[in-house]
């Protein structure tokens, strides 16, 4: 094999067919096509880690001009039982699933969602979720997992109960690793 080596690509400037559109702004996206009837979706977010959901009064969010609709858990069907279902990353309870959907009865995280909206354009969908009135009783978070082990730990999930290995199945154990991570995020 020779030490030189003609290369086809690398080194070379191969012709850019969409690069003047690009550059002159001509170019055309996705979001580039408007289609007819189209509806912006956005989100309502709990602010709160561990929350009861008191009340949610969407009234004023689906009165709003330009809104067709707002969508809460109320609006999913609720299916009870011990059902499982598998995605692909192992088996779930359905309860679980549904309920981490929009939040029902409790918020679970930062962030979960409470509502959502569909309307003409990402800006009405933004002013009809400030007219969404979500009542909240914050409840007490956990925020490592040294607070979840305690006995007294409130639980997010009440229908799930772990108390993890008792003290005389650690003290058993032939070798114990303690130690403290911190990830700053």
């Amino acid at each position: 094999m020779p030490a030189t080596r003609e290369f086809e690509v690398v080194g070379t400037r191969p012709i850019r067919h969409d690069g003047v559109d690009k550059v002159t702004g001509r170019a055309v996206f996705g979001p580039d096509f408007h289609t007819a009837g189209l509806l912006h979706g956005k989100i309502l977010r709990s602010p709160h880690a561990h929350a009861r959901i008191v009340s949610i009064d969407s009234a004023k969010a689906e009165a709003a001009p330009g809104v067709y609709a707002v969508v809460t858990a109320k609006d999913l069907p609720r299916q009870d039982g011990d059902q499982l279902v598998d995605l692909g990353v192992g088996p779930t309870r359905l309860e679980f699933m549904r309920d981490n959907i929009l939040a029902r009865d409790k918020v679970l995280y930062r962030g979960h969602a409470v509502a959502g909206v569909a309307a003409i354009s990402p800006h009405v969908a933004e002013d009809a979720l400030a007219l969404i009135d979500v009542e909240y009783e914050v409840l007490p978070s956990v925020l490592t997992v040294s607070e979840a082990m305690k006995t007294d730990a409130p639980l997010l999930l009440d229908s799930v109960r772990s108390s993890g290995l008792g003290e005389a199945s650690v003290l058993s154990l032939k070798c114990v690793y303690k130690n403290v991570q911190h990830w700053p995020i």
